[in-house]
């Protein structure tokens, strides 16, 4: 497991995260066993991981901690967010920072995240609700602040370009993939410049594990000219087929594979998270952020390909 500094915030953490939400929650959202979820937590922990990312939403806090409870808390990075914070106050969020760390069996969190802002509630969460944060900072709680995207309703990242013309972030989590690679210039420019920390989410999702659901979207993407399929013919693809031809001219064991890589070498993505519910998928995916770089001429074709999409989100 390769390891990097997160932004400005001076933490080491691993590259790949376990996130535990998404469409799996640690097999818990099929049914998975509690005992379950903390086995494939402890096992990617074992397995060199350092960040765990959850939420209030996921209902995963508690799996969590009894993932952590025995592990040195300085060797982690736990991330968690505040979901239900639409009629908080900033006494409110201070009571739920609280509540947060009682779930998770712990006296502070490296990272609490304000989840899913939209564009419309930025300013609201900015003068309402960032006091509340602060002061969980000031007591010792928090170590740093971050904010989400709710990346399926604003794909092409409006909030987080708002919120990067401020300064009071040291954290984001952005969506990030193949098929939509808009943050490059949105939002991982004005990151880099600033050293805030990115978090990339999205990195798979059904659109690039299920073939039936990418040419779906890649039908989308051509019939709204984001997608020219003339270039898309030219590399080797298809409205059939849509991305073959990448692991075909690469040493990628599958589409899955070569879109975690594609993400985790991109410059300003400090971790990957990768959400999965059993311990081969899991395993995979560590083999997968472990391996170096795509051919970087298949990866520039990427680029070119994708350039002009920001309606989607690979789910």
């Amino acid at each position: 497991m390769e390891y990097r500094e997160l932004g400005r915030t001076g933490m080491t953490t691993s590259v790949m995260g376990v996130g535990t939400g998404g469409p799996s929650r640690v097999g818990l959202r099929d049914g998975g066993s509690d005992d379950g979820a903390v086995e494939v937590i402890r096992r990617a922990i074992d397995s060199g991981v350092t960040f765990i990312d959850t939420a209030e939403a996921y209902r995963t806090e508690e799996v969590v901690a009894r993932a952590i409870h025995d592990v040195p808390r300085d060797s982690l990075q736990i991330s968690t967010k505040i979901s239900r914070w639409q009629d908080l106050d900033a006494a409110g969020i201070e009571a739920s920072v609280d509540e947060r760390l009682r779930a998770l069996g712990t006296d502070y969190l490296d990272v609490c995240h304000l989840h899913a802002v939209t564009i419309d509630r930025y300013n609201e969460v900015i003068e309402r609700l960032y006091p509340g944060l602060v002061r969980a900072r000031e007591a010792g709680k928090v170590r740093f602040l971050g904010v989400t995207e709710m990346f399926n309703g604003d794909p092409g990242h409006e909030m987080l370009a708002r919120a990067l013309d401020d300064d009071y972030w040291d954290v984001v989590m952005v969506g990030f993939n193949i098929l939509n690679q808009s943050a490059r210039e949105r939002v991982l420019e004005a990151t880099q410049a600033k050293g805030i920390g990115v978090l990339a989410m999205f990195v798979v999702r059904l659109a690039l594990s299920r073939r039936e659901r990418l040419v779906e979207v890649v039908d989308e993407l051509v019939d709204r000219g984001e997608l020219d399929e003339a270039l898309l013919r030219e590399l080797g693809g298809s409205r059939e087929d849509p991305l073959g031809w990448v692991v075909e001219r690469t040493d990628a064991a599958s589409l899955v594979d070569a879109a975690y890589r594609f993400v985790r070498h991109e410059p300003g993505i400090d971790v990957t998270l990768s959400g999965t519910g059993s311990l081969d998928h899991l395993l995979a995916n560590i083999e997968s952020l472990d391996r170096p770089p795509l051919d970087p001429q298949v990866a520039e074709q990427l680029r070119r390909l994708f350039a002009r999409v920001d309606s989607v989100t690979a789910q």
